[in-house]
């Protein structure tokens, strides 16, 4: 039986093998929860996208689940874990998940007037989540300078990500039925 590769190459994972992908390699607790919660606030947003906005739910539900796949040994090993996570899912078939996981640090290509792409919510997301809470883009940034700003270039490198974040911010929100205050503001923390 012949299969088509464009076809088997740009799986999409369900939930349900996502979590299995994710028990298979041994990802810590506190990065699964956060895992969880990046995809809880993925779903969120496109959840509330008007009509006509054309992304995949599956795809970026996926990938935020997946986007710390390798985080976990890259605490060991010290490897990127954006293009760890990237190759290991990328040789499971999964050519349009591994694109977003290798973009939820930093956004390669990004057009802030073009179409929403699932990695933009993915990359927002995971911008949105520190631990296991949603928080505003200044206190996850905060804490990613606290834990990884190990050089002043690394602190720079940082903030200027914060000013993407909000370019892309701005990009979802405007495609929002409700906005972004409404559909994650109460679940920040200090909101209740």
């Amino acid at each position: 039986m012949k299969t088509d590769s464009k076809m088997t190459r740009d799986r999409v994972p369900s939930v349900e093998e996502c979590r299995r992908l994710i028990a298979e390699h041994g990802m810590l607790p506190n990065i699964i929860k956060h895992s969880e919660q990046v995809m809880r606030v993925a779903a969120s947003i496109v959840d509330d996208l008007e009509d006509g906005t054309t992304v995949d739910r599956g795809l970026t539900v996926a990938s935020a689940l997946l986007h710390d796949i390798t985080k976990t040994r890259a605490l060991e090993t010290k490897e990127r874990h954006d293009e760890s996570g990237g190759a290991l899912v990328r040789a499971l078939g999964m050519e349009c998940v591994a694109e977003i996981i290798e973009q939820h640090v930093y956004l390669k290509d990004f057009d802030p007037e073009g179409p929403l792409l699932e990695k933009e919510i993915v990359y927002y997301a995971d911008k949105r989540v520190m631990h296991d809470t949603v928080v505003s883009l200044d206190e996850r940034v905060e804490d990613l300078v606290r834990r990884y700003g190990t050089t002043p270039e690394r602190v720079a490198l940082i903030r200027k990500n914060l000013e993407y974040a909000r370019v892309v911010e701005a990009k979802i929100e405007r495609r929002m039925k409700t906005g972004m205050r409404a559909t994650l503001g109460h679940t920040e923390r200090g909101d209740g």
